[in-house]
């Protein structure tokens, strides 16, 4: 099998991938059909309330974390995933009702989107280590990227689709196609039979568990820059669904079909970010760091354009940049971590790339519609790229590597060992 996908070749994980994809589908309609609800229909152009609704669905990862963490390592994983994804269906359901009732109210989308983001903040930590039951840790690192694929592949369809549906027959219907989606998953997860290979340690009861995972981080220097770093980038960068719909609506004054185009185009370049770090072998530290960078200034161009055309040519490449960032952190957090608590620490991980959305959301709602849209990009794109320029000097510092250059004939720079590091003060996987 082709080397990009060469997990597929385990049962339980094409099960799993092709569930996943129909249910990822029907989210990302749900997730287009919420904000245009929010910003359009029931506040017509407010980027705060949209803000508020992302931040209320991130945030209960922040509180949750500690619980979601230590179930992750103590329970079953497949039969929680199934208890987690009947809910957010039925929790979809509620939506549809309230839209196709004509009774739905701004409170209504905030009250469903906190229980929306409890039920995800317990399903992400399981989600993610649920992977390393299907494949061999040898193809963990494709396993991940083909995930992020698949989850990418569904962000080509449902924005496209939701667009369309929302200018045909309203955000309702796109809601109730969101609850039925989660049959899918469900029928998956009851056909497979996963079997752990590495036996777990269950961790102490309440939040003793997640203590060891906050220790087991502390200890690793490198763990600590990569989570700094995804926490940057995901408060204040990552508010894709929010940033376009102001840029499309509110700057390019598009209808709903434009706002669904812009998350097709923004998934091109996803996708293609996700095939390449599925062919990777073992992510690298310089990898998470350089994606940072790239994305820090392509968003800023995207933020810059003077047309939605422009916006669009942009869009690809900027969000080739967030997925190769976001792949590699993942699996270099999974592939570093003991299994015994890696749970706790992708918790962590997660409650720090989502959670500070809480805050992130809301402000960078306020700045698009204080400031204008363009600036809601650009109050994350610029601390993304210096945070990735501060991560990657702390990694060449670690490395004991220096960087030289020089303006005399040909300008170069090139980087050069220093001094030896002592035994055991070098990570191999940060060159």
């Amino acid at each position: 099998m082709n080397q990009t996908f060469r997990s597929l070749r385990h049962r339980d994980y094409r099960l799993w991938v092709s569930g996943a994809v129909v249910s990822n589908v029907g989210t990302w309609m749900q997730r287009v059909a919420q904000d245009w609800l929010v910003i359009q229909v029931l506040t017509h152009g407010s980027g705060t309330a949209g803000g508020i609704t992302t931040g209320l669905q991130f945030g209960p990862i922040l509180l949750l974390a500690p619980i979601a963490g230590t179930i992750a390592d103590r329970f079953p994983q497949r039969r929680t995933l199934m208890v987690t994804q009947s809910v957010m269906g039925f929790l979809g359901l509620v939506m549809a009702a309230l839209v196709l009732s004509g009774h739905v109210q701004l409170w209504h989308v905030y009250v469903l989107a906190v229980l929306l983001g409890c039920a995800s903040a317990i399903d992400g930590p399981v989600r993610q280590t649920f992977v390393g039951q299907l494949v061999p840790r040898e193809d963990l690192p494709n396993a991940i990227g083909l995930n992020s694929a698949s989850f990418n592949s569904a962000r080509l369809i449902g924005p496209a689709l939701a667009g369309v549906l929302i200018a045909w027959i309203g955000t309702g219907p796109v809601f109730l196609l969101n609850a039925l989606s989660f049959v899918a998953p469900l029928v998956m997860l009851h056909l497979m039979r996963p079997v752990d290979p590495v036996p777990r340690e269950k961790p102490a009861k309440g939040t003793g568990g997640m203590r060891e995972g906050l220790r087991y981080v502390r200890a690793r220097p490198d763990l600590v820059a990569i989570f700094a770093l995804v926490a940057v980038v995901g408060t204040f960068g990552l508010n894709f669904q929010l940033t376009s719909a102001l840029m499309t609506s509110v700057k390019f004054g598009t209808d709903s079909a434009g706002y669904g185009l812009a998350g097709t185009v923004l998934a091109v370049g996803s996708l293609a970010g996700a095939l390449v770090a599925a062919r990777r072998d073992r992510p690298r530290y310089r990898l998470v760091v350089g994606a940072a960078v790239a994305f820090g200034v392509l968003a800023s161009l995207a933020a810059l354009m003077p047309t939605y055309a422009l916006y669009l040519v942009v869009l690809p490449f900027m969000g080739l940049a967030s997925l190769t960032l976001l792949t590699a952190a993942n699996a270099t957090v999974q592939m570093s971590t003991e299994p015994a608590v890696r749970g706790r620490v992708m918790a962590l991980y997660m409650s720090l790339m989502q959670g500070g959305t809480v805050v992130g959301g809301p402000f960078v709602g306020w700045v698009g519609t204080a400031f204008g849209p363009q600036w809601s990009i650009l109050v994350g794109s610029i601390p993304s790229a210096l945070v990735g320029l501060a991560v990657g000097w702390f990694f060449l510092r670690r490395a004991r590597v220096r960087v030289r250059y020089s303006w005399r004939g040909t300008p170069h720079l090139r980087l050069v060992p220093a001094a030896p590091a002592p035994d055991g003060d070098r990570d191999p996987a940060a060159a």
